[in-house]
């Protein structure tokens, strides 16, 4: 079995399965590479786990995630920002670990309001801000920090970063090489303003990943876990993955998709599925 060369299976797609059996369920369906995230990373330690990825013959195509850094200046700020300078370390080194064609690449989600705190522009800001005390580090270490813009509804308790223009905004501010954008169809896909970032994010190759859910309705009561696999809801993700390839991105594209009924299924059935969605849906130019 083989599937899209450039399809990624995201570990939040099995999030109950191990390091070890996602790594097991995305080679069986002959998908080529996987994005990881730093708790089951963690759960087997940083070394036994770039060996598991070595193992596996599979490239890696993110860490998940870094962020949560709009606190105000204080204890919070500086534990976040050395929990995400470890976090920049781990990418480097599960990178390296990976399959050729792997990449450095570690998600930033800036985090929501800090408790009683109603001022939008300031969180904004001090994300803004941690970024820029992060780019030397990514850059020393050869990482790039991909800023990801969440859905608005998500602003208030997850990403005050609402929109790719705004994720640019602050990407812009520093080199190519050390801050880009993550391009997620979920959270983007109802942007009318979306043709022009896509374009503005290629013109200065910041696209550092790309990633595929649907919007599928009717919302559950919990937002977050309310996506579909490709094909499954509302987002025009063949015309998504047109402006991106138009963009110049060539790199693998992730299936993210957080969604109990994925969960709660057999890893390896998850996997072949994503596959076969990604192929019918994705719109992805091989």
């Amino acid at each position: 079995m083989s599937a899209h060369p450039r399809l990624s299976l995201n570990q939040a797609t099995v999030k109950h399965a191990s390091l070890l059996d996602a790594l097991d369920a995305t080679r069986a369906a002959g998908i080529g590479a996987v994005g990881l995230w730093r708790e089951p990373v963690a759960d087997v330690g940083l070394e036994k786990a770039c060996a598991l990825v070595a193992d596996s013959g599979l490239r890696v195509s993110s860490l998940c995630r870094g962020g949560f850094f709009t606190a105000p200046p204080g204890p919070g700020r500086t534990a976040a920002l050395a929990e995400n300078r470890r976090a920049i370390e781990e990418t480097a080194a599960l990178a390296a670990a990976g399959a050729p064609g792997s990449a450095p690449v570690l998600v930033l989600v800036a985090g929501g309001l800090p408790g009683g705190d109603r001022d939008l522009a300031g969180a904004r800001e001090r994300a803004r801000d941690a970024v820029g005390a992060l780019a030397d580090d990514a850059r020393a270490a050869g990482v790039v920090l991909a800023i990801e813009p969440m859905h608005p509804v998500f602003a208030a308790d997850r990403g005050v970063v609402s929109t790719l223009g705004q994720a640019l905004d602050v990407a812009e501010q520093f080199p190519a090489e050390a801050v880009g954008v993550v391009v997620d169809t979920y959270h983007v896909w109802w942007d009318p303003d979306l043709p022009a970032q896509v374009a503005r994010a290629g013109r200065g190759r910041r696209i550092a990943s790309y990633q595929l859910a649907d919007w599928v309705t009717p919302l559950g009561p919990d937002v977050l876990v309310s996506r579909g696999l490709p094909g499954d809801g509302h987002a025009d993700l063949a015309g998504i993955s047109a402006l991106v390839e138009a963009a110049g991105y060539r790199g693998d594209v992730e299936v993210e998709v957080f969604a109990h009924a994925l969960w709660d299924a057999d890893p390896a059935d998850v996997a072949a599925r994503t596959a076969a969605a990604f192929a019918a849906s994705s719109g992805v130019r091989r």
